[in-house]
């Protein structure tokens, strides 16, 4: 959330490892025949996937500068360094395209980076664990945590102040205040049965 969001619950610095990366995009597709591709940024404004210096895959094996081209159709159109035909732009479809954690701007006061949150332990104010965090995701009305239990269906948590009180990046984990009955597991789905004819 910005650090204007009245709602955010950020209040303290992640602690993240060296060696943590951030997923800034993904390769859609090829586009055209001279081996541009179609990008998915996950960037905060789009255009900025390639701001920051060479993105590498998973592996760290294989690393890419960014030359933006235009955008098309909700991704970014660009050629990344060493890819020349459409049938290896193609071959890329699907990689993940990662950067240093340490290569981007550090946050604002109230602001974090999704990639700080993962991995998050859930607890309640008393300290029951509830589970981890496994994703963040914006539904378009603000930002919601995955949570993943150690039992059952993940739960899905809005990441408001109120929810979330406390994030506590130095001992790894956040506080839920959840409303009476969010955390309950959900009732088994009701079987269709055929009406007579």
């Amino acid at each position: 959330m910005p650090a204007d969001d009245p709602g955010n619950p950020v209040s303290a610095r992640p602690v993240t490892s060296p060696g943590a990366r951030v997923c800034l995009g993904v390769v859609a597709g090829a586009h055209g025949v001279r081996g541009a591709v179609r990008l998915k940024s996950f960037a905060q404004n789009l255009a900025d996937i390639g701001r920051y210096g060479p993105l590498e895959d998973e592996s760290g094996a294989m690393r890419f500068t960014i030359r933006l081209m235009g955008s098309a159709k909700g991704t970014l159109i660009a050629h990344l360094s060493g890819v020349a035909d459409r049938d290896r732009a193609d071959a890329l479809r699907g990689l993940r395209l990662y950067l240093p954690r340490a290569a981007l701007p550090p946050t604002e006061e109230d602001e974090y980076y999704h990639a700080d949150l993962i991995g998050l332990a859930a607890v309640l104010n008393d300290g029951t664990p509830v589970g981890e965090i496994r994703a963040v995701h914006d539904f378009g009305a603000g930002d919601t945590l995955e949570i993943a239990r150690p039992t059952g269906q993940p739960i899905m948590v809005p990441f408001t102040r109120a929810m979330v009180p406390v994030i506590d990046f130095a001992v790894g984990r956040i506080v839920l205040d959840p409303p009476e009955g969010l955390l309950d597991p959900s009732p088994p789905p009701r079987k269709r049965t055929k009406e007579p004819a």
